[in-house]
Formats: C-alpha cells, structure tokens, sequence
C-alpha cells in the first residue's frame, strides 16, 4: 500500500484552459484514491490543530511546474514528521495528589499518640477518604493505560522493581534499628501494599473496560469480600477492599469534575467535613481503626453477617461522600503546591524512613504530644516533610532507585 505523504501524483500538467479535476481526486490530492479533505486536515488529525481554512501560510515542500509560469499544486514532500506537542498537565489533579499524600506521612507519625481520643479522631477523619480518594485518581489516570506501550512498560519499571528495592530496604532499616530480619516479598510490608494493589487493578482494567455495569459489579464484589478472610499476599486484602474506587476512577470523564466546581456544591462540600470531622470526634473514644483499613473481613471485625454489610455499605457512602467534598474544594489553577503534586511517588515510598526511624526512637511519644496541641506539631512537621520529599532535588537523587530507566529490557514495537 503506498504513503499518501511519499506518493508522486499520477498527474501530467495541463493548461489553465484545459478541463481538469478540481478537488477531491487524485490528481488534486496526491493519493492513489479520494480521501475526504476533513478525513486528512481535521483538527484531530492535522499536527498542527489548525483548520485547513484557518492556515494564513503555504505548505513546506511545494514543487515548481514543469511548465513556464504555471504551479503545480502543493504536495507535501515525504519528511520527519513533527514532534506531537506535550499535553499540558492538569494543575487540579497535581493539586489533589499532593494534599493527599501530605496526608499519608500524617497518618502514620499520629499511630503512637493513639492513645489520645485528638488523635484518634484525626486519624479516623484521615482514613475514612485519603487512600480511597487516592485510589479514585489511580483510576481516572489509568482509562488509558493499555493504549500505550510506554505505560505498559512501567508496569515493571515503577511498580515491580521499586517495590522490590523498596521491600527489601524497609526490612534492612528495621533490621538497624534492632527490629528482627523479615522479609516476604509476597506479603507487602507497611506502605509497600499500594504498589501491588495498584499493579492488580491496572491488570484488571481491560475487565471493567468492557463491562456495561463495572461499578455495581465492583461495589458488589466489595461487600461480598466481607465474607471472606482474605489473605494479605500480593495485596489481595486491600485490593478487593478499594476496589470500587479504583473502578468509579476508570468510568469519571473531566466534565464529572466540572460539575464538581459549583458554589453552592463547594459550601455543602464544607458542611459535609465539618460533620464528618465532628462524627470523628464523636467515635474516636470507642471506635475501632479496623474498618478503616479497608481489608478486613466480618470475622475479623467480630460482626455479624448483615452488621458487617451495612458498616461496608456506610463507610463506603461516608468516603465518597468525603471523596467528592475534598475534589470539590481542592484549587483548580496553578498553585505553589501544583508542581510538588507530580512527584508523589518519591513522598508515599521514602517518608516511611524518617517515620520509622522517629517511632524507634521514641520522638513521638513524648507526653506534650497526646492532645491537641500534638496532632497540630506533628501534622505541621510530616507537611513540610511531605514538602521536601516531593521536591525536584529529591527526584534527582532517588529517580535511578525508584523511576529505573529499564529500556534493555523490552523489546521495541515492530513497524508494520
């Protein structure tokens, strides 16, 4: 089949008073048959994203006629083509990843002043939304991840090799600090479970792809993993446990997030954290942290069979709800944090090092801590720690550990 770019024009040169094709066949176009003119200079299709109407320039490549004082039409020549522009990133989800990461090294620098109901109600009020809210954008961001080889690639590239190094780096800095030597690496240790239970669902996706009904069918599967006690091996526990958001993220389009950026959605949007943090408040004294997680069975809640569906049914609307309020009130323009929300990765897989090494220490259990007063210093320490981990020079040192470049490993597409 010949190249309509490459093809010489089956066209011998005519007089202007000759009778000749006008538009639309090959002797106008080039090719060896009609091609629509929308079909080729459309927007989407035109590198350029100009209308063939709108071009005030000539083409690049015109030949000169043969003939004296006539011009053939312009045809363009057979050359590289133009590299695609960039698309620009969206500042609003940027801004989404980096308030919820700040959120994770949070979480887990309050888990020693649990004791205190203050922290215990942030820490309920911080993991009723920030991973599923996290697992929501994991999915809107992976509709597309099989059309392209490059993502596929990072499959392994940032999610299999970091986890290994990571793994094993976490059981070597346990070991330093005095803790027994374990290592399993099917069984994911601490913040490691999000790397393979993102892995997973990306492997699924093509499966809710094709669905006609993949939200119902997800959250359906997630009540009915209540059932089961199921292992924590490859992340089975977590994945089955957020799976809903992570399939309610592959079926949300932009315009979903428009409808989002209403005043009066952003002032019930308020009204709902407020109540969801005084309902934390309420709760913390006697509330238990398992449902929280996300993983755990009826059996390991001690619950009966419909108390265990109808707490997986409110916790469920409860962290949409507050899903939605966050997205709802987070900026959509550039902001000073917009550019550290592209760098999160490096945040949620090194700042379990300064954690750790912290809570061994005893740095967070002084007795100032358990109050108010606690929540507020370590909440404003692991933010400007968050901070620092998302930032350029801390890419620059740990990308070869955690983004390895593994080219060598794959082989190149064939050109067909």
């Amino acid at each position: 089949m010949s190249d309509t770019r490459s093809s010489r024009p089956a066209t011998t040169p005519h007089r202007p008073d000759e009778a000749g094709p006008k538009e639309g066949g090959p002797a106008d176009t080039g090719a060896r048959w009609p091609l629509p003119e929308e079909a080729f200079w459309s927007e989407a299709a035109d590198p350029h994203g100009v209308a063939p109407g709108d071009r005030t320039q000539p083409q690049p490549a015109v030949a000169q006629a043969p003939a004296a004082g006539e011009q053939r039409q312009q045809q363009p020549e057979e050359q590289p083509e133009p590299e695609q522009p960039r698309r620009r990133r969206d500042p609003f989800l940027d801004n989404v990843k980096f308030v919820l990461i700040a959120l994770v090294p949070i979480g887990h620098s309050l888990v020693p002043t649990l004791a205190a109901d203050s922290a215990r109600a942030a820490y309920i009020f911080i993991y009723t939304f920030h991973m599923p809210l996290f697992v929501v954008i994991s999915g809107y961001l992976s509709r597309n991840f099989w059309n392209s080889n490059a993502k596929t690639n990072k499959l392994v590239d940032t999610f299999l090799v970091p986890y290994v190094i990571v793994e094993v780096g976490y059981a070597a800095l346990r070991f330093a600090l005095g803790q027994k030597w374990s290592l399993t690496i099917i069984d994911p240790a601490w913040l490691n479970w999000y790397l393979l239970a993102l892995l997973f669902w990306r492997l699924s996706t093509p499966v809710w792809k094709r669905m006609k009904y993949p939200v119902p069918v997800a959250i359906a599967i997630y009540l009915f993993a209540g059932f089961s006690q199921i292992s924590g091996d490859f992340s089975m526990d977590r994945f089955f446990g957020l799976l809903p958001f992570f399939v309610l993220g592959l079926v949300l389009q932009p315009e979903h997030f428009e409808r989002l950026n209403r005043r009066w959605i952003k002032i019930v949007s308020v009204l709902t954290l407020a109540g969801a943090a005084a309902v934390a408040i309420f709760i913390a004294p006697k509330a238990p942290l398992g449902p929280f997680y996300y993983k755990n069975s009826f059996q390991d809640l001690d619950l009966s069979w419909y108390m265990g569906l109808g707490l997986r049914v409110g916790l469920l609307v409860c962290a949409l709800a507050m899903c939605f309020a966050v997205l709802a009130l987070v900026p959509r323009r550039e902001t000073w944090f917009t550019d550290l929300g592209t760098r999160t990765l490096y945040c949620y897989l090194l700042h379990g090092i300064p954690v750790l090494i912290a809570k061994e220490m005893g740095w967070l259990e002084f007795p100032w801590l358990y109050g108010p007063l606690g929540v507020l210093a370590i909440s404003s320490s692991c933010f400007a720690l968050a901070i620092i981990l998302c930032l350029p020079a801390t890419r620059t040192v740990f990308k070869w550990v955690l983004e390895p470049r593994l080219t060598w490993l794959y082989r190149r597409p064939s050109r067909s």
